[in-house]
């Protein structure tokens, strides 16, 4: 059984102050001493990292449509363990999920999936007596999500918060904050969304801890904790992924090293879990200022995030990207890491890896995906099914004869990726937590490395 009050946040639409509420009330609680659980709907790598710094949890997914529904619960038991709240920020409108699947991974698909309350934040700017139809319909549309509470945001004077409480007066739902306009809290943002917080470490700290004495003042912060407590258990065992990995002992742990630092900033907490549950000794590495791979390294794990930003950087630390260019062990990248592998980026320099070329594009490219490998490699066998996730405003340009990583079955068809003796390389974002066996496999071929390494007297990823 899982049981941990929680509590969702969720809107009618994007923009209308859900990350403000769900992080201001994050830090508010963890402020009072409280252990709070982080969470995200979908698969946003940024959002988290606020999460994190508001609570000083790892921020967590829960992505129906990546994981699976089956595993929402057990995802959040295993994050929640120890804590005494878990805050969900949701995605996108309450309603709105994975594009022509009904309502799958949508914020209120998650909400009933958890038995958790909703408490939905209300853009109020441009509106009074309609709020009350508003809310109405969130509240009334579907039956099995229980809207429990709305917080008013964007509120411009004590007289529109008079009119939109008389308007919401015997709704049946209370109103639990108003939040008025302000320009104080400010998170800047770029081509994917907000600044991640490893870019900005000092100034999200300062806006963090701004949201939570927002939410302070403006939220009855009383009544939202008794209505987590309302959430019933959870017939769920909690997730373990040393039991999803299933993997044979190892050994000797093989050093895998992690990618991380400002340029790659997109990862999934269980991914490192996964790994280490397989039996690796995970160590991380900052691309941007170290300028050799941890001793011992036999594989490398490079994620998501923004190589395009810190090009000129990437490019000058020439002793990692050769370290990296005859590095040999096996390598699984994703989007950035994938650009990081290339030949050049708009024209700087990157590892060299890969016969690949890549540059920004016009348009954003984002969405779920259905895949299945094309080949076998150092994470899947050829026929792994898979579904995944694309977020970029890159294009790759690949050189001819290559071996495509996935082969897209949904909602399009065409190839990504590369595979490249140990090197598995693809824009596609995978979840592991749906697919451990990729972990297993690919901890397996990091100790065959090290193995081999160990026998001829070379260590792994140290060159000569």
């Amino acid at each position: 059984m899982i049981r941990v009050p929680r509590l969702v946040v969720a809107a009618p639409s994007s923009g209308s102050g859900k990350t403000t509420v769900a992080t201001g009330l994050m830090a508010a609680f963890a402020g009072r001493g409280l252990a709070v659980s982080p969470h995200k709907v979908g698969p946003d790598y940024i959002d988290p990292g606020y999460h994190a710094l508001a609570t000083g949890r790892p921020g967590r997914n829960l992505d129906a449509y990546l994981c699976g529904p089956e595993r929402i619960a057990p995802l959040l038991g295993h994050a929640a363990a120890g804590a005494d709240l878990a805050v969900v920020e949701g995605v996108m409108g309450l309603y709105d999920g994975a594009a022509g699947q009904g309502e799958l991974a949508s914020t209120a698909h998650v909400a009933k999936l958890l038995r958790a309350p909703v408490v939905l934040v209300v853009d109020a700017s441009s509106q009074s007596r309609s709020v009350a139809a508003l809310v109405h319909g969130f509240a009334s549309w579907d039956p099995e999500v229980r809207v429990a509470g709305v917080v008013l945001n964007k509120v411009g004077s004590d007289r529109h918060e008079e009119l939109l409480r008389e308007a919401l007066d015997g709704s049946g739902v209370p109103v639990l904050g108003v939040l008025r306009r302000t320009k104080v809290v400010r998170a800047p943002s770029r081509h994917l969304g907000l600044v991640p917080v490893a870019e900005r470490r000092t100034e999200a700290v300062e806006s963090v801890a701004a949201l939570a004495e927002r939410v302070r003042e403006g939220c009855d912060l009383e009544a939202l904790l008794a209505l987590a407590r309302q959430a019933p258990p959870l017939p769920d065992e909690a997730w373990d992924p040393g039991a999803e990995v299933g993997a044979e002992p190892v050994s000797r742990a093989p050093r895998v090293a992690v990618a991380g630092g400002a340029a790659f900033t997109f990862s999934y907490a269980e991914h490192t879990e996964l790994l280490r549950a397989a039996g690796a000794e995970v160590v991380g590495f900052d691309p941007l200022r170290d300028e050799a791979l941890p001793h011992g390294t036999a594989g490398l794990v490079i994620g998501g995030g923004f190589p395009e930003v810190y090009a000129p950087e990437l490019a000058e630390n020439r002793p990692l990207r050769r370290q990296i260019a005859a590095f040999g062990g096996p390598v699984a990248a994703e989007c950035a890491g994938l650009l990081y592998l290339a030949q050049e980026l708009d024209g700087k320099p990157m590892c060299g890896v890969l016969d690949a070329h890549g540059r920004m594009a016009e348009r954003l490219t984002l969405g779920y995906r259905e895949a299945v490998a094309v080949a076998d490699s150092a994470l899947a066998e050829a026929g792994t099914r898979v579904r995944g996730h694309e977020f970029h405003r890159t294009e790759l340009l690949p050189g001819a004869g290559q071996v495509p990583a996935w082969g897209l079955v949904r909602p399009e068809r065409r190839t990504d990726g590369f595979v490249q003796g140990n090197v598995h390389a693809s824009y596609l974002h995978v979840h592991w937590a749906a697919a451990p066996r990729m972990a297993a496999r690919f901890v397996a071929g990091c100790a065959e490395r090290w193995a081999a390494g160990s026998a001829t007297g070379h260590e792994p990823g140290k060159t000569a």
